[in-house]
């Protein structure tokens, strides 16, 4: 007879082992998550990292255990069912199987004894139910011992991971203050680290502005160079070109590179934009500026010549000259485009000076006529007994006016009859952009303090004043010496600025200085845009003012504003004794 098959309830046995496994193992992946979060995670509820670490461990510890603990109560208790239905499964199977047994025993106990070599053959039954019951007994305490054993496992697992817990809570709490005093010591040196590096900042500051200021001279010297290289280059032209078929030949592909190069500036400079390439030295002791300088002094000489000529007992002059940038912008379509005889505008000669005169001339006019009106004169005298006496008299005077008139370069492109590319030509030269560009071709200022003395020089030739006296708010003339320069600030934005005051009298803008400490006496040696005032009778009255251009070799030179009723450039000797002092406005 087969013995009894048990194996169920010990394979019952063995999966509560295994659920019971699996749930440490949930257990300690929970608490693996738990603490990656109370290390990772970081919430503004907390008032410090110390708290916020704290209270984060602390959770996950109470997390850990409550999940320990429910998952082997929950997996213990399965296991309890799962066991207990095993045993009542293995108690039915030997119920059933001893009742088989028993109707097997009662069927051949019907049919007799069987005797085999004369001996009588009883039957085992009794013998393998005892076995059955012995089997079932020992399976079933061995189920127990599985339980008892997976709960004290249980118990010991809880146990452990708790004071893990704990331990790593403490652990990562002291790690957080730590951290915070760490922190605290940081901010403490970046503090200190900070403000070290805003001095430093200040004084690379301050050398950045040194550095800047000596840069800027040195760009002005570079342009400089790089113009009169220019200049050079367009000279070199010709011979050039003349080597070009040479250095191909010879393979020179260097030397093709460099004169293709120069066949492209002088392409520009050939071009109506070579005029911003005039203002150096063309090698025959000719500038722009000397030009310019040269129809400027036979344009005051013409006016000196009315007035000389003319018997006259009042003079009275008005109008205004051409702006020199739009005479050379059309001077430079003109020359460089004539269909007839085109010529480059970089450099200077004596052609091209009369050229340049030509069309000034055209551009300005100086008319003059006299007129006599006969006037009533008042006149005051004493009796001899301290008595003032107004005597009427009737007199003639002769009244002499000098108008200055002038056309636009727009009216130039119809006299000349430009065509549509010329015209357009002649705008982009005009420019606004290019101011800076013509500054340094007429006058050889860049940038700085040369702007007011850049406004100053293109008023050279104005006459009357009238601009400047009315601009000031006077409703006829005045001397207006003192409201020329103050004209030229206001175009620079220096009386905004506080920079150069706001001033009809000499004695006023000479008294604004000194209040200021901004003074300096007749022996200084002044630079650009500095003003000079002046005490013709030597008297120690101030009598005029004007704006310093420049100061070379010992010599002031100066632009004046109701100098003959006129806008000139004049110049003295350095401590002449007609100079009373200078302004030195804080550019």
């Amino acid at each position: 007879m087969a013995d009894i098959k048990t194996r169920d309830a010990v394979k019952g046995t063995i999966k509560t082992i295994d659920k019971a496994a699996i749930a440490t193992e949930r257990m300690k992946s929970a608490y693996a998550k738990t603490k990656d979060k109370a290390e990772q995670g970081c919430y503004a509820d907390e008032n410090s990292a110390t708290e916020y670490a704290a209270d984060r461990l602390s959770y996950g510890a109470d997390r850990i255990k409550d999940e320990g603990i429910h998952q082997f109560n929950k997996q213990g208790q399965k296991a309890v069912k799962e066991t207990r239905e095993n045993i009542g499964k293995a108690k039915d199977k030997i119920s059933s199987y001893k009742q088989k047994k028993a109707a097997k025993a009662a069927e051949q106990n019907n049919n007799g004894l069987q005797i085999r070599h004369g001996a009588t053959s009883r039957s085992s039954a009794p013998d393998s139910t005892q076995r059955a019951k012995s089997q079932f007994i020992k399976t079933r305490q061995q189920g127990k011992k599985t339980v008892k054993t997976t709960a004290r496992n249980t118990e010991k697992t809880v146990k452990a991971t708790a004071k893990g817990t704990v331990k790593t809570t403490q652990k990562s709490v002291k790690t957080a203050q730590a951290t915070s005093k760490a922190a605290i010591k940081t901010a403490e040196h970046t503090a200190k680290a900070t403000k070290a590096a805003a001095k430093a900042s200040a004084k690379a500051a301050q050398r950045a502005a040194q550095a800047a200021k000596a840069t800027a001279k040195a760009t002005v010297a570079a342009v400089k160079a790089a113009v009169k290289a220019t200049i050079a280059a367009v000279k070199a032209i010709i011979a050039g070109v003349k080597a070009l078929v040479a250095a191909i030949a010879a393979g020179g592909w260097i030397a093709v590179v460099i004169i293709i190069v120069i066949c492209l500036i002088a392409l520009i400079a050939g071009s109506v934009f070579g005029i911003f390439f005039s203002g150096e030295d063309s090698g025959n002791g000719m500038t722009m500026q000397s030009v310019v300088r040269e129809i400027n002094a036979e344009y005051d000489t013409r006016l000196d010549e009315i007035q000389s000529s003319t018997t006259y007992d009042v003079l009275e002059m008005s109008g205004s000259r051409a702006v020199w940038k739009e005479v050379l912008a059309v001077y430079s379509v003109k020359t460089a485009t004539d269909p007839d005889n085109p010529q480059e505008v970089a450099t200077m000669d004596e052609g091209k000076k009369q050229l340049l005169s030509g069309i000034f001339w055209e551009m300005n006019e100086i008319s003059s006529r006299t007129e006599s009106k006969t006037e009533t004169q008042i006149t005051e005298s004493d009796d001899g007994h301290g008595n003032i006496v107004q005597t009427e008299t009737t007199v003639t005077r002769t009244y002499l006016y000098i108008t200055v008139s002038h056309k636009t370069a727009d009216e130039m492109t119809d006299l000349y009859g430009f065509n549509e590319e010329q015209r357009q030509q002649l705008s982009e030269l005009l420019a606004e952009e290019n101011n800076s560009l013509w500054s340094a071709v007429l006058y050889g200022i860049s940038v700085g303090d040369g702007e007011i003395v850049t406004v100053a020089l293109s008023q050279v030739g104005n006459v009357g004043g009238q601009p400047y006296w009315s601009w000031y708010g006077f409703d006829g003339r005045v001397e207006w010496c003192a409201c020329f320069v103050s004209w030229c600030a206001n175009e620079c934005g220096y009386i905004d600025s506080g920079v150069i005051p706001k001033f009809a009298g000499c004695v006023n803008g000479v008294q604004w200085f000194k209040d200021r400490g901004q003074w300096q006496d007749n022996d200084f040696e002044p630079s650009a845009g500095q003003i000079i005032f002046f005490d013709w009778e030597c008297d120690g009255e101030v009598d005029h003012v004007g704006i310093v251009e420049k100061c070379e070799n010992g010599i002031v030179y100066t632009v004046e504003g109701n100098s003959g009723d006129a806008c000139r450039q004049k110049q003295y000797a350095v401590g002449s004794s007609v100079i009373y002092g200078y302004g030195i406005p804080a550019y």
